[in-house]
């Protein structure tokens, strides 16, 4: 998802630092990927993430459709191991954001955790131990959140008893990741220095449960995982970003994403379409048009999109893309505010024609990070 160009608080804060800085390795080309060792965190870098979104329907209803996310945040302290003898000494600190929509009645449930990465209260796992992320839960709930390997595919699951939500799944992969990106290395400007090492994997069946305000779906469906590493994604001039994962109908994916200045225009824009054989085509800047269609106000008074016209014409894509509920907006207590969806996608003659995610951010106040 980026900083999927994507959320957030703190990576919006690591896209602000200068390439290399703090002794941070940079994104750079040349990078030899290896599976499932890539899965697993690369300390040397400012941030990274893991970014899993999907769409999953209710055993026993059909068309009872929700939309999930779990995502992991490490953020580096310091590029080294603390000077510190202490284990509770942090070299990161991790963020954990989960959320629930049910599709049929619009409702939205988020919850996020904030750990120093120490023993007891959230780590980051190396082979042979399966968890790739993992941290206690928010105050009042027990056990903990996690995303792991499992087998060829993965696990995640979290829970907050407080907002209502919990989200179990196992995730089978439909096909290898797909770098994001020649090599894998996904540009955030014309400038050089600002890039993440990026890959997806665009199509994991899905399968599990899913809770939401005290009852519990069983619940099979389709999901995304992305992945970033890197040290300095944002340049100067740009302050969020509208990314977009579809997988269409016809057996391609599609993403894109569209870093944007404090205008309110493009500064930068990028995109892969996945062939059915699972390679990919990467998109350059004038390759593609998005075209905002219709708006939504947030309770706090920002201004997302909700709908868009999409055309990709080296892949003779002509889309409308929309929101399956409007206010899928993430609203939190540590970082800042932005929208994380489901959306529905259709041809030109208004067919359904797939589904996805989008994430939305830097629109409204309180979406720049206070450090």
């Amino acid at each position: 998802m980026l900083s999927r160009p994507k959320a957030i608080a703190l990576l919006l804060a690591a896209g602000e630092l200068a390439p290399g800085d703090a002794g941070f390795a940079p994104a750079l080309p040349g990078h030899v990927w290896s599976f499932p060792r890539d899965h697993f965190s690369h300390p040397g870098y400012r941030n990274e993430w893991w970014y899993f979104t999907g769409t999953a329907e209710a055993e026993g209803e059909p068309g009872r459709r929700f939309g999930y996310q779990v995502t992991f945040f490490r953020v580096g302290l310091s590029a080294g191991r603390p000077a510190a003898g202490s284990a509770w000494a942090a070299r990161d600190v991790l963020m954990g954001h989960a959320a629930v929509t049910d599709l049929a009645t619009g409702a939205h449930r988020f919850s996020e955790v904030l750990y120093r990465a120490a023993p007891i209260l959230a780590g980051f796992g190396e082979p042979p131990d399966p968890r790739l992320a993992w941290s206690l839960g928010p105050p009042g709930t027990g056990g903990t959140w996690e995303a792991r390997v499992d087998g060829d595919g993965f696990h995640v699951s979290a829970e907050d008893r407080a907002k209502g939500l919990a989200i179990d799944l196992a995730l089978a992969p439909e096909r290898p990741p797909v770098l994001e990106g020649p090599g894998g290395l996904s540009r955030k400007s014309d400038r050089d220095g600002f890039a993440s090492l990026y890959y997806s994997v665009t199509r994991l069946a899905s399968r599990g449960t899913l809770r939401l305000d005290g009852r519990t779906w069983r619940v099979r469906g389709e999901s995304w995982m992305d992945r970033e590493f890197g040290s300095s994604q944002l340049a100067p001039d740009e302050v969020g970003w509208d990314w977009f994962a579809i997988r269409l109908r016809d057996g391609r994916d599609l993403m894109l994403y569209l870093l944007r200045g404090a205008d309110g225009r493009p500064r930068f824009r990028s995109g892969t379409v996945v062939g059915r054989d699972g390679r990919p085509a990467w998109l350059g800047p004038g390759d593609f048009r998005v075209a905002v269609v219709k708006r939504w106000r947030s309770p706090g008074g920002a201004e997302y999109p909700v709908a868009w016209d999409v055309e990709v014409g080296s892949a003779a894509l002509s889309l409308y893309v929309e929101a399956a509920a409007e206010d899928q907006e993430n609203r939190g207590g540590r970082g800042p505010v932005y929208w994380e969806g489901a959306v529905d996608v259709f041809g030109p003659a208004g067919e359904p024609a797939g589904e996805g995610y989008a994430e939305l951010t830097g629109y409204g106040n309180g979406t720049r990070p206070p450090i």
